[in-house]
């Protein structure tokens, strides 16, 4: 039986990013519903560090950073898609715009610019300061009975690691923003609440079927639907379908509730797609409960694939290394899933594993043999079944670009992006949180340290993701497209449930979440009759 609700102007599917488009319509004065298919808010958004890539915006200003330009050049240069400019041009507008309107109000408080370089350091107008900004941290005691609705992070979620007193990053984002929306006396949150399809009438979307607490319910929308629900990464069929490789769903480090609901509704009504072979890449390290987390670069070691070899920067960054670890495990004959990390005793004493620098190795990496140790070349080899002369040519080659500071072949340490992590080192099972490098003496390459020193470790290295990055076609507005090109009256999508607007690449830190924030938004002022 569907229970009829009261109509609402807009309705949101889904609470990561897309909650700023809620709060940004109901501070309109539009009666404003969000519906969550889980019991907790901020999706995907909740587990990162809620980076947003807006060049222009005011905290990048506020750095001394005027570029913006430089910024459109770069993105241009980087998607290398004509199709996708006026979905560039629109992002960036609204990046600058969404900005100067959350910092109005007091629970956004003032973002703040972070250095993060670009990630394709020698294409046109590319910047090695980036401009990449973050929400402020926030008590959980300011946020009083929300801070309870507020998604936890990876490590709280997995390790059941203390948060403490204070949210930061993406919790600290969603946390401001439902505070935010709730306050305006417009808003009004449904947890535990999946969309079941598309109500249309006339050709129009006027609102949703979803199933709440197990009961079928009709939610009426006046202005529009906005579909931020995420992507597909945790539909293991969809996976199967649409994706070049079959991994498991619990390789992606994307919301439980990502099973691309928000995407089948939109096709089922005739919606097109895009990219749906497409995800936010990353290496992952593969921790002792077998699940990898997100590993943003490596320091040391090498890694090699099924013949012994080396095959990239281990340095890169992450959606290039997993992207190129895909490619090769399908376009040759050589399997690089998984990829082996192998590194010695000299860099274990160095940076140590799985933890701060200044704590040793906690005994469940051996345990679960998620991390093996062998007192010899001929063992390692053996251990993860790899010719040892071939490995063995591998090693001596990267000793002597240790010894040069010159990574011949895959120039590790050379762009801005490596260079940072001469001074920071970004922990895999603790990807929000920062450490001090140690010192490098001796060697003209903190990155490259030679393998010489025995014992030696190995870890093992997988493609994992942030989630998908395919999704509904939507114009400059967010509206979701027909296969012709016309819009489907009512309907808008943003992040993840919308085809990226670019396309296959990841140009810098804080792209995916920038766009669910961006084009919610977008989505808003067209719903509101705003117009540029």
């Amino acid at each position: 039986m569907s229970i009829n609700e009261d109509a609402y102007d807009v309705i949101v599917v889904g609470s990561g990013g897309g909650l700023i488009g809620a709060y940004v319509a109901a501070s309109r004065g539009l009666r404003t519903l969000v519906i969550e298919k889980t019991g907790l808010v901020g999706g995907t958004t909740s587990y990162s560090g809620a980076g947003l890539w807006f060049p222009g915006s005011a905290p990048v200003g506020r750095a001394g950073i005027e570029d913006a330009e430089d910024a459109r050049t770069y993105l241009r240069s980087v998607v290398d898609d004509s199709s996708r400019e006026p979905l560039q041009d629109a992002y960036l507008r609204a990046g600058v715009q969404v900005i100067d309107e959350l910092e109005k109000n007091q629970w956004f408080q003032s973002f703040v610019y972070g250095p993060v370089p670009e990630y394709y350091p020698s294409a046109p107008g590319a910047s090695a300061a980036g401009h990449t900004i973050f929400p402020p941290p926030v008590a959980v005691a300011d946020l009083g009975e929300n801070a309870r609705l507020v998604r936890t992070s990876i490590p709280a979620e997995r390790w059941g690691i203390d948060e403490g007193p204070v949210l930061s990053g993406g919790r600290a984002l969603i946390g401001r923003a439902l505070s935010a929306f709730l306050e305006t006396g417009n808003g009004t949150l449904r947890v535990n609440t999946a969309l079941e399809s598309l109500v249309v009438e006339d050709g129009r979307v006027v609102g949703v079927v979803a199933v709440s607490d197990g009961e079928r319910v009709t939610f009426r929308a006046g202005r529009g639907v906005i579909l931020a629900a995420g992507g597909f990464e945790k539909n293991p069929e969809f996976r199967e379908k649409y994706q070049p490789i079959p991994r498991s769903s619990e390789w992606s480090h994307g919301s439980p509730g990502n099973t691309g609901d928000a995407l089948q509704a939109g096709i089922a009504i005739g919606a097109a797609t895009d990219l749906l072979d497409e995800a936010w890449y990353l290496p992952g390290l593969v921790q002792p409960d077998g699940r990898p987390t997100f590993h943003s670069g490596t320091r040391g070691g090498i890694w090699v694939n099924a013949a012994g070899e080396r095959f990239v920067n281990e340095t890169r960054p992450y959606d290039q290394a997993g992207h190129e670890i895909v490619r090769l495990h399908t376009t040759t004959d050589v399997s690089h899933i998984p990829a082996h990390w192998v590194f010695d005793q000299r860099q274990l004493d160095r940076d140590s594993f799985g933890g701060p620098a200044d704590q040793p190795v906690r005994s469940e990496w051996f345990e679960s043999g998620a991390l093996k140790k062998a007192d010899t070349l001929e063992e390692l080899a053996k251990l993860i079944d790899v010719p040892l002369e071939a490995l063995r040519r591998t090693i001596e080659e990267f000793n002597g670009y240790a010894q040069s500071g010159v990574d011949e072949r895959f120039h590790r340490g050379e762009t801005p992006w490596d260079q940072m992590f001469h001074h920071v080192l970004f922990f895999a099972h603790l990807p929000e949180m920062n450490f001090p490098a140690p010192p490098t003496p001796d060697w003209p390459n903190p990155l490259l340290l030679p393998l010489d020193t025995p014992p030696y470790y190995v870890a093992t290295i997988v493609p994992t993701d942030l989630g998908t990055k395919g999704g509904l076609k939507i114009d400059d507005h967010a509206r979701v497209l027909r296969p012709d090109g016309r819009p489907i009256e009512g309907l808008y999508a943003a992040g993840n449930t919308a085809a990226a607007m670019s396309g296959r690449v990841y140009p810098g830190a804080g792209t995916p979440i920038g766009s669910s924030v961006a084009f919610s938004y977008l989505a808003v002022l067209d719903m509101a009759g705003v117009t540029d």
